[in-house]
């Protein structure tokens, strides 16, 4: 037979085993990439492709750090920590919450962090006057691409044991230099366009019925407690009044007031980001790592994914120490469930793709290479297609970016579109968090829509992944003429 045609075939078992993946959803990507190697291996005679051993190792060993960190109460703190930055900005919601989600997301290494910080982002937006969608949507929307940017998610795993390696020698922190700065730009510009949509709550019909009817409190737009100076004079202020026999004025519960915060989450939450930075420094300065032998008598730095797997199951352990979480309940937490699946539905569909790969990787080359040498971005819309389909941005990434690697991109600008790519998981209104925004946005302003792409989150995605993919193609243009 052919070799075109047995592509054609195989290519379309590939797909076949991505699309019932997506409909079984969660662990059953994985199971379906297990199916297609099967298909590959028994009824086409391929020989099996390297599974994605070194991705899932570092997947495990930040999982489980971060998933103590969870137990200890990590998560908590550091939610409470960026419930005040958000609170201390009121005016400028839509541009300070989607920031600080995302640098919370990039240390976390997950988006998890983001459904408690969803309540008290609509408190703050819906006192002040401001439609709740906007900095919904964009805070919820940035996730999709933070993970790009951030040392410790399953992504930049996915991202680092494709690109970490001859001939591309492209390690962690020259990928977080292209995608930093560009998926920032990406969120600053979709904060600017997505302020502009919607009409104000004082002009929207929907939402002034609900507060005529009693089921939405009064618009006040009353000011944030106040701090420091202020919050004294206040203080006494009210004393004054006790004093005088007046009732003093009880402001109405924030949503930051009933998050909890404790000293040893607090402990485990700076532990585990102190082994953030170790990483990227690491990472920075290679002549720091151990040097190991290698066979022609020479030395070499440790690898990076041996680093980040050693690096975080030492943080593991610190985290044990300071933060004293129930090792019994780590299992339980949301952190490594998500982390779980995550491992095993990158094993199986990473598994299928490499074996499709490696069996034809001369004819996927002489073909897609011919494609993104004529147009580039094809590569981006693939990897968006796919992140969309899968809802996974490191499944997107390991079942494309392989290919556009063996067609000859350069890495640097595989990275810089990869990062906002990857942005497409949230095209359809399916996703856990737009979900929970929906649900938390009790103005009814963030919507799910009904016809697939009608949903509040879709604009907002869009311009957030075409900024970073065009931004960050920029600089991994520059980084590659500068190599």
């Amino acid at each position: 037979m052919p070799e075109g045609i047995v592509l054609l075939l195989e290519a379309l078992v590939v797909v076949g085993c991505i699309i019932m993946g997506t409909r079984a959803s969660g662990v059953g990507v994985g199971l379906w990439g297990g199916v297609g190697v099967a298909i590959l291996v028994f009824v086409f005679g391929e020989t099996p492709g390297e599974p994605p051993a070194a991705a899932v190792a570092i997947i495990l060993a930040v999982v489980t750090a971060a998933s103590m960190m969870q137990a200890a109460g990590g998560i908590d703190w550091m939610v409470k920590v960026a419930a005040r930055v958000i609170e201390s900005r009121p005016r400028q919601i839509t541009l300070i919450a989607p920031l600080t989600a995302f640098a919370f997301s990039v240390g976390a290494g997950t988006s998890n962090i983001l459904y408690p910080l969803l309540p008290v982002i609509y408190d703050v937006s819906y006192r002040n006057g401001i439609r709740p969608s906007r900095p919904m949507s964009v805070s919820v929307v940035q996730s999709g691409v933070a993970l790009a940017a951030s040392p410790v998610s399953a992504a930049m795993a996915a991202m680092l044991t494709l690109t970490d390696v001859a001939p591309y020698d492209l390690g962690l922190t020259e990928i977080l230099a292209i995608t930093l700065p560009a998926c920032v730009v990406g969120i600053v510009v979709t904060s600017l366009v997505v302020n502009r949509m919607g009409k104000d709550l004082a002009d929207d019909p929907e939402v002034q019925e609900k507060i005529r009817a009693g089921l939405l409190p009064p618009i006040t737009a009353a000011p944030l407690p106040p701090r420091g100076r202020a919050a004294r004079r206040a203080q006494k202020q009210a004393e004054a009044a006790e004093v005088d026999g007046q009732a003093p004025v009880v402001a109405e519960e924030r949503a930051s007031s009933k998050l909890t915060a404790t000293k040893e989450g607090r402990n485990a939450a700076l532990v585990f980001l102190v082994g953030v930075l170790v990483i990227v420094l690491l990472g920075l300065f290679p002549g720091i790592r151990p040097a190991l032998p290698t066979e022609d008598g020479g030395t070499v730095p440790l690898d990076m994914t041996s680093t980040i797997v050693i690096v975080m199951l030492v943080v593991g352990v610190a985290i044990l120490i300071v933060g004293r979480p129930s090792v019994k309940s780590v299992p339980e937490q949301s952190v490594f469930k998500a982390g779980m699946i995550s491992a095993i539905a990158l094993f199986g569909i990473a598994w299928m793709t490499a074996t499709f790969i490696e069996a034809h990787e001369e004819l996927i080359v002489d073909t897609v290479g011919g494609w993104v040498t004529s147009y580039v971005f094809v590569f981006a819309v693939a990897v968006f297609v796919v992140a969309a389909m899968t809802t996974s941005q490191s499944t997107a990434t390991r079942t494309i970016v392989p290919i556009g690697l063996a067609a000859g991109l350069p890495p640097e600008l595989v990275a810089g579109m990869w990062s906002g790519a990857i942005g497409g998981v949230y095209s359809l209104p399916t996703g856990g968090p737009q979900i929970a925004g929906a649900n938390f946005d009790l103005s009814g302003t963030t919507k799910l829509g009904t016809k697939l792409f009608d949903h509040s989150y879709f604009v907002p995605m869009l311009v957030l992944s075409v900024t970073t993919v065009l931004v960050g193609s920029a600089i991994g243009a520059i980084f590659f003429f500068a190599r």
